[in-house]
């Protein structure tokens, strides 16, 4: 591609002009992008977590703040970050989109109102000498604000090179010459359309590229609607591209957007005569010329996601379903854990998103994994654990065996999320400047993963032990492992409670009682393990073998609970701190 656009730029020198403005039209749009994203981060995600609340609220962001911010891409990248950390519902997600839709017709009307009516020259210029100024600030709100101040000064020079490139070849550049009647024309200008905009990838580009033209009066104006029909279902390959590496979720909210464009493409395809005498009534109501074509394209290209947005905002839950349907969830019921469930780069837009993200993964570790490979590995029922069983009862119950590789889960179902935690966590230290509390608050985070493996890692040498003395003929030393087993089974059973109910006093006392005895707990001094060994009790190795697991046990009582203090009392408090900050 690069080498056909070098011997174009040889071959047709008149297009140099155009193609650089297109490219100072395109820069401009990601320094906008680039800028906005720096300067309203913060409001931003406060608007996003309460304007979410209803499809008609989010329908409202997604339109206004695209309409301001001149970029339905970054409203969309903060939609799956959010969407991917599960701090926004999928409705809603959709419901941002389709108003992003609309809210990106601002673009033509920017364009058509006054990219036009002024000398676009007599203050792009001044945009970018103070947008320069701004960006070489080290104070991160006013380098956003340079970067969008620049970026849109660049965005106006663009429109000034592709009118004077237009002006300077129009006998090099009639598309009226090779305009068709009737469908047929209607068809093979929505293809150059949606061809146009997969190169250029970006919608706004190509209707900016249509508008210059028909200002030029080098397209006809049924072709120029055809044109803007195209590049909208032309947005479909950028946004198929883009999901590629999202979460499932990111995925659907793609799939929504592919299901809006191309059903709101052809219900404009097939009606676009019919509507085109609708556009005409509706600026003859507002008193537009009969000649102003951008005008009227720019109603045209409202009309065209006010028909999708009719479409489809009826039918979200029905689209949802059907999404779901065909994007599931990928099995989590693997012998390996090899994908996260809730990392992915999307999450890496925004702290807040990244570090909820953070804590749902370890959560979900915690509880699917880590407490299962603690319980079964001292013989203990998960599921009676969870349950109102008593505890006595379930020590007592011996009948249970579990023959687990405490060794092979590690890596099989732990190692590989733990790193991915911790690559995440790094690398969202790296990606945003964070303050000591912010740094703090990633470092809690990786702190909650790095106890579970600690955990697993003292369970792996007390599941031979156990296994080997629960059933020993040896009375003393079996009940001396039913007593660790009993003290491992009450703190699980706390954290459960813990996690169905983290406001409990009783249970936050009862997990403080367990720490403080784990913290003093010292079978080395007891007076019990003392006699059993002057006794004679138990043999040697017994009694070396019960002082390494009582140890072990008291570690992991303690990691265990800190873990779940972390996860299910100071998670909320760390998602605050991260978006006050």
């Amino acid at each position: 591609m690069l080498l056909i656009l070098a011997w174009v730029f040889y071959a047709f020198p008149m297009v140099s002009e155009i193609a650089a403005g297109i490219a100072i039209l395109l820069f401009g749009i990601i320094m906008l992008e680039d800028g906005f994203n720096a300067f309203v981060q913060g409001p931003m995600e406060r608007m996003l977590k309460t304007m979410t609340k209803s499809v008609s609220r989010s329908f409202g962001f997604g339109f206004l703040s695209t309409a301001i911010l001149q970029s339905s891409a970054l409203i969309s990248v903060v939609a799956i970050s959010f969407l991917s950390a599960g701090l926004i519902s999928l409705k809603s997600g959709i419901a941002i989109a389709f108003g992003t839709n609309l809210g990106t017709t601002s673009t033509a009307w920017l364009v058509s109102t006054l990219g036009f009516k002024v000398d676009i020259a007599s203050f792009a210029f001044p945009m970018l000498a103070f947008g320069i100024l701004f960006v070489l600030q080290k104070k991160t709100a006013i380098k956003g604000f340079g970067f969008a101040l620049a970026g849109l000064g660049f965005f106006f020079l663009g429109i000034e090179f592709m009118q004077n490139g237009f002006e300077t070849y129009k006998d090099d550049f009639d598309f009226t010459s090779i305009a068709q009647e009737g469908y047929k024309g209607v068809f093979l200008f929505a293809l150059m359309g949606i061809v146009l905009t997969i190169v250029l990838q970006s919608g706004s580009a190509v209707i900016v590229l249509v508008l210059t033209m028909l200002e030029a009066s080098q397209l006809g104006y049924f072709n120029a609607l055809a044109l803007v029909v195209g590049a909208n279902i032309g947005n479909v390959a950028t946004m198929i591209i883009g999901a590629i590496s999202a979460s499932t979720n990111g995925k659907r909210l793609a799939g929504a957007q592919v299901i809006f464009k191309l059903s709101a493409g052809l219900v404009c395809l097939i009606l676009i005569f019919q509507l085109a005498d609708f556009v005409d009534f509706i600026a003859k109501i507002f008193g537009v010329n009969e000649q102003n074509y951008s005008i009227k394209l720019s109603i045209f290209h409202t009309l065209f996601n006010l028909i999708g947005c009719i479409l489809m905002i009826p039918f979200i839950k029905s689209m949802i379903k059907f999404l779901i349907k065909i994007l599931p969830e990928k099995s989590q019921n693997k012998a390996e854990f090899e994908r996260a469930r809730y990392l992915n780069k999307s999450i890496l837009k925004y702290p807040q998103s990244t570090i909820r993200a953070l804590l749902d993964e370890s959560k979900y570790l915690f509880e699917k994994t880590t407490f299962s490979i603690v319980a079964k590995g001292l013989n203990l029922d998960p599921k009676a654990i969870r349950s109102d069983v008593p505890i006595l009862k379930i020590i007592e119950d011996k009948d249970i065996s579990y023959d687990i590789d405490v060794e092979e889960m590690y890596y099989t179902k732990v190692k590989i999320i733990y790193g991915k935690i911790i690559k995440y966590a790094t690398l969202s230290e790296s990606e945003f400047t964070l303050s000591p509390p912010l740094f703090s608050a990633f470092s809690r985070v990786k702190d909650a993963s790095r106890n579970q493996v600690v955990i697993i890692k003292n369970t792996r040498g007390l599941h031979k032990n156990v296994k080997k003395y629960l059933h020993s003929d040896n009375e003393y030393i079996q009940e001396e492992y039913e007593k660790l087993r009993s003290f491992v089974a009450k703190t699980l059973r706390e954290i459960y409670n813990l996690k169905r109910n983290p406001e409990s006093s009783s249970t936050l006392d009862s997990l403080e009682d367990l720490k403080k005895i784990a913290s003093t707990r010292d079978l080395l001094l007891s007076g019990r393990f003392e006699y059993l060994i002057r006794e004679r009790k138990i043999s040697s190795n017994m009694a070396s073998s019960l002082a390494n697991d009582s140890t072990n046990v008291n570690g992991i009582v303690l990691k265990m609970i800190e873990s779940a203090e972390l996860l299910y009392i100071e998670s909320d408090y760390l998602l605050q701190l991260v978006e006050d900050l």
